[in-house]
């Protein structure tokens, strides 16, 4: 990318921006928390229209994944950035055990008793809020019954974890009826198990930790085997900017299934020779290279991807402390390229979305986020070249593609909460 700056410079010019913004961020937060309670209230009033009664509003956020793409269900690093775009959910309490849920997006609503003996997926949007209070029952948490209306702002299929988002929001919400708190961890583990055992979606911990653990102005790095986390500055003078491509290739979710069950042979046939080895995590890429024999080509390049993006994890870390983000920016690139060539999730579009941002002044880096195959990538920006940043990538975009992608300007957010 073509903006380089020393360290020091860096650290300098954030320090001078983190002064000369304070009285803009208290504004803008300011701002920000009317415009908050604002829809919480329009959302109240959609519930009672709908209900006849009071309701309370919870929301959860999207994510955006910096760096360390596909590592978290092999045990690795990840660096997620809670979004200012959120699942919302109102709900208000029955005398019964039936959940009803209405979705203003999907435009339908959907019912069914919390005492059901079996309770299957039906391949439906309701399976996301359905799973949820099926496994915190199981879990131990007995719920009350509860009407609920749920409202998205994460675009689906946008690899910005609309779905996390909605589960996070849906099992506050949940608890929250019923009198009832768990740890946030713990939280974010039923969340995941609501996912893969009733969605049927092998997803890892990241999406679900991160609407949990957020906290605003910070990044997270996260050790998906210990769930250890540090919090990591996201400087006042650098945006993130998503650009969402408008396309989602429809093998998407089979092909995120395969990618986790070659990433398992990968580890079953090191393990033979490498008996400490328990997940992709405690491979090195000289093990990589020892064994490489023992792997097909396509399993070795998974595990090369992982091993690798790992690695670049903790680097972008040390990068992100010190300031230093055209480190940080190139790492982005390199995961990019891992991503494209090694685990093959990226796609035509993604990757002319990061060629586009490569030309442009003032951009650090850029890289496919989520799943692939679509969605969007995530653009590490300097503050005053975004205006500039978000004309030029659309306009090339549109012009390279016919579509007009949608692309948003977000600070690191916080986790999931009420808004009373």
């Amino acid at each position: 990318m073509r903006v380089s700056r020393s360290s020091t410079a860096n650290v300098a010019r954030v320090s001078r921006a983190t002064r000369s913004a304070t009285l803009v961020d208290r504004l803008t937060a300011k701002c920000s928390s009317n415009t908050v309670m604002i829809e919480a209230r329009e959302l109240k009033d959609a519930f009672r229209r709908l209900y006849g009664a009071n309701a309370r509003a919870f929301r959860a956020p999207g994510r955006v994944n910096l760096i360390g793409e596909h590592t978290d269900y092999n045990d690795g690093f990840v660096m997620p950035v809670a979004i200012d775009l959120y699942a919302w959910v109102a709900i208000g309490p029955r005398a019964d055990r039936r959940m009803v849920i209405r979705s203003e997006e999907m435009s339908e609503a959907v019912e069914f008793d919390l005492d059901e003996p079996d309770p299957q997926r039906r391949g439906h949007w309701s399976d996301y809020p359905r799973g949820v209070a099926v496994v915190l029952e199981r879990a131990g948490h007995p719920l009350r019954g509860a009407d609920l209306l749920i409202r998205g702002e994460v675009p689906q299929g946008s690899g910005l974890s609309s779905s996390a988002a909605l589960e996070v929001a849906t099992a506050y919400a949940l608890l929250s009826n019923s009198g009832a708190t768990i740890d946030p961890v713990e939280m974010a583990r039923l969340c995941q198990r609501a996912e893969n055992e009733f969605v049927g979606i092998r997803c890892g911990l990241m999406d679900q930790f991160i609407a949990c653990r957020a906290e605003a102005g910070r990044a997270l790095m996260l050790d998906c085997r210990s769930l250890e986390y540090t919090l990591l500055p996201v400087p006042l003078d650098v945006r993130l900017v998503i650009c969402n491509t408008m396309v989602k290739h429809e093998h998407a979710s089979s092909q995120y299934n395969a990618r986790r069950a070659e990433c398992e042979e990968g580890v079953r046939i090191l393990a033979r020779t490498l008996p400490h080895v328990r997940s992709l995590r405690d491979v090195t890429s000289g093990d990589l290279e020892r064994f490489r024999l023992n792997l097909s080509d396509v399993v070795f390049h998974r595990c090369k991807h992982v091993v690798g993006e790992n690695a670049r994890v903790l680097e972008a870390a040390a990068a992100l402390e010190r300031a230093d983000f055209h480190a940080f920016g190139r790492l982005m690139g390199d995961s990019h390229r891992s991503l494209r060539d090694d685990y093959e999730v990226s796609c035509a579009e993604l990757d002319l979305m990061v060629d586009l941002a490569g030309e442009v002044d003032g951009v650090y880096g850029a890289r496919m986020t989520g799943g692939g195959f679509g969605g969007c990538t995530i653009n590490l920006v300097s503050a005053r070249s975004v205006t500039r940043f978000k004309e030029a990538v659309a306009r090339g975009y549109e012009k390279a593609t016919g579509l007009a992608p949608k692309l948003y300007t977000s600070r690191a957010g916080g986790s999931v909460e009420e808004i009373s």
